[in-house]
């Protein structure tokens, strides 16, 4: 069948990306959904820093590929031997295709699958099939088994969810990433305790969603740290208790300041190795740092070694919230749905396809939380 869709074919463009355009839209081919697959109508797509990521080269994938990666759809049709989803379904994706087989799986720990994260290296599909094809017949890789930015995709079963059908499906999106990661990080990465304290460093759609686990979770104080007026002010109204502006001085002593000596659970969600070693020092002797964020590899992560003994310090990654995504996602929507989690304040606003490029120029300045491509219902 036919599809549009945004296709990344090189790295590293100049900015602006409204002049240097890296997302080329164009008409692509998408064979039928193979065993064990999906063919999904996609509704709604996210912008994240992690596409923005792959298009600025600081998390390099193979090229050309089928961008996004956080979205909701409708499932049009099955391959064989899929029997838990049908026709008309509504869904959201998960970035990480768990096997179920491999050892991270096994343990409860679908977000490390081994076969998962070696298929979105490679840029296909959990069978290390690719369905895109453009106009000269050069296969296409798939973004983290997603490949969001098109009309239509095919996905391995095991990379969607079935969600409740009343619920609108531009805020469905975002529980594909912003809302798993963020929220995910504070209640299944670090598991924050009511009433302890909580810090989180950058604002964008994944910070604030862990601004809202927090909240969600009885931590106090919560306090909210970036740059941006705009989005601290957002931040207080999803329950952040005090915010730092770290342009105004040293946000470290800030959030001592705020916290009694520091926070018990300090949380990284800018992709940077900086703000990352703010957060470490930030944390309260005891206490645990959570880094979200993807720096670009080369950078490397340094603290004072003897603080992890003499203080009992913990320093621990959260990929996709440590999420069992068939669990958490449901789960999370019912917060949403009772009122806690009011996700919808993440949605800066509603794009098409062929705004995309501005719309990452948004991103980049910080300008916006969360725009959807809204694509169809």
């Amino acid at each position: 069948m036919k599809t549009k869709a945004a296709v990344l074919y090189t790295m590293e463009h100049p900015t602006p990306y409204a002049e240097s355009r890296p997302l080329v839209i164009e008409d692509l081919d998408l064979n039928d959904p193979g065993p064990g697959e999906v063919l999904v109508e996609i509704a709604c797509a996210g912008l994240c820093h992690s596409d923005l990521s792959v298009i600025d080269g600081s998390r390099p994938r193979v090229m050309p590929m089928v961008m996004g990666h956080e979205a909701s759809g409708i499932v049009r049709q099955v391959g064989p031997g899929v029997h838990d989803l049908s026709p008309g379904d509504h869904v959201v994706f998960s970035f990480v295709p768990a096997c179920g087989q491999c050892i991270p799986c096994a343990s409860g720990r679908p977000a490390l699958c081994e076969n998962g994260a070696k298929a979105n290296v490679a840029g296909t599909l959990l069978s290390g099939e690719r369905r895109f094809k453009n106009r000269a017949g050069q296969a296409l890789h798939h973004h983290l088994g997603v490949s969001a930015f098109s009309q239509f995709t095919v996905a391995a079963q095991e990379s969607l969810v079935k969600i409740d059908p009343s619920l609108p499906l531009e805020v469905a999106a975002l529980f594909g990433c912003a809302v798993m990661t963020g929220v995910g990080a504070v209640v299944n990465t670090a598991k924050v305790e009511p009433g302890t304290s909580v810090a989180v460093f950058g604002l964008g759609g994944v910070g604030l969603s862990a601004v809202l686990g927090a909240r969600a979770s009885g931590a106090t104080p919560i306090v909210a740290v970036d740059v941006l007026a705009s989005k601290l002010e957002l931040a207080r109204k999803l329950g952040a208790t005090h915010t730092v502006n770290a342009k105004d001085g040293d946000p470290v002593q800030a959030v001592k300041d705020l916290t009694g000596g520091g926070a018990h659970y300090a949380f990284e969600s800018v992709g940077s190795e900086r703000v990352l070693i703010q957060a470490y020092q930030a944390t309260r002797r005891g206490g645990t740092t959570v880094t979200i964020g993807l720096p670009h590899p080369s950078k490397q992560f340094a603290v004072p070694a003897v603080s992890l003994v003499a203080e009992e310090r913990t320093v621990k990654g959260s990929y996709m919230g440590s999420a069992v995504p068939r669990r958490d996602i449901p789960r999370f929507i019912g917060l949403y749905q009772a009122g806690v989690l009011p996700v919808d304040a993440l949605l800066s606003r509603t794009i098409a396809l062929e705004e995309i490029n501005p719309a990452f120029d948004a991103l980049a300045k910080g300008e916006v939380v969360r725009q959807v491509i809204r694509f169809s219902h």
